[in-house]
């Protein structure tokens, strides 16, 4: 019989260590269980390591969060810097074969499509039943997603928003020149305006520039929310190793030797 390896991820010990009894219970699912994102991770990163990796991720929405507690403050993404969606993002990247079921404790549309677009393959009541919970468990591992029927339509209204406001940004940074979307994907790599100018040959004054260039063109007033943007439209960060290989243009301000040439 193929065993499934299941790891819970929830600080709430008494919810997780009962949640991980039931699931052993099971002659087919080993159980393993973690109290925060990163020691999920070292979990999925050591299994992976001895060749036990894990197949299916439990995970708290609201992990880090506290009961009852507000959520983290949002990132550009939309989702929070500690909980669940965040952690499913992680693990997304580090072992995209591991299937990630969110476990919330109130149905939220907004929230569940972003646990959808972070990679999550479910969203599941942290109340539902353990027959329901197996079968979403082995439903993810045919590829299938779960969502309750009662999200099914605020989760598509969402995810129809999403996809319209990626076409709109993505249009936005079409509207950039080259240079311009260099300067965007260092503010997306969270480079301040001298090591911008370090990263690019250019002087202070002319990635100033650049930068008002950028934040009109996207119609924003702030850094940060051109950022949102930026990541909205799929733009990742320059690389934060080695120098950026983008060709001098008019207009620009070359420094050598510290002075503009």
């Amino acid at each position: 019989m193929a065993r499934i390896r299941v790891l819970v991820v929830d600080d709430h010990r008494v919810f997780a260590e009962s949640l991980a009894a039931a699931l052993a219970a099971e002659p087919d699912v080993d159980v393993s269980a973690a109290g925060s994102g990163p020691a999920a991770l070292r979990c999925l990163e050591r299994g992976l390591a001895e060749g036990r990796r894990f197949d299916v991720l439990l995970v708290d929405a609201d992990l880090g969060t506290g009961s009852g507690a507000p959520a983290a403050p949002a990132g550009p993404e939309g989702e929070s810097a500690a909980d669940g969606i965040a952690l499913a993002a992680g693990v997304r990247k580090a072992q995209p074969a591991v299937r990630t079921v969110v476990l919330a404790e109130r149905d939220d549309p907004r929230r569940a499509a972003l646990a959808l677009q972070a990679g999550a393959s479910g969203w599941v009541a942290k109340d539902c039943s353990l027959q329901r919970l197996l079968a979403v468990v082995r439903g993810v591992l045919r590829d299938e997603t779960h969502l309750p029927p009662a999200l099914l339509t605020g989760v598509l209204r969402e995810l129809t928003a999403a996809r319209r406001h990626r076409t709109e940004s993505e249009r936005l940074v079409e509207s950039l020149t080259p240079r311009e979307r260099e300067v965007l994907r260092c503010m997306v790599a969270g480079l301040g305006r001298k090591a911008v100018a370090e990263r690019l040959f250019l002087s202070p004054h002319t990635v100033r520039t650049h930068t008002q260039n950028v934040l009109g063109k996207l119609g924003v007033h702030s850094t940060l929310a051109a950022v949102a943007l930026a990541r909205r439209a799929g733009v990742g960060p320059a690389p934060l190793a080695g120098p950026v290989p983008a060709p001098v243009l008019a207009g620009d301000v070359v420094e050598r030797g510290g002075q503009p040439a």
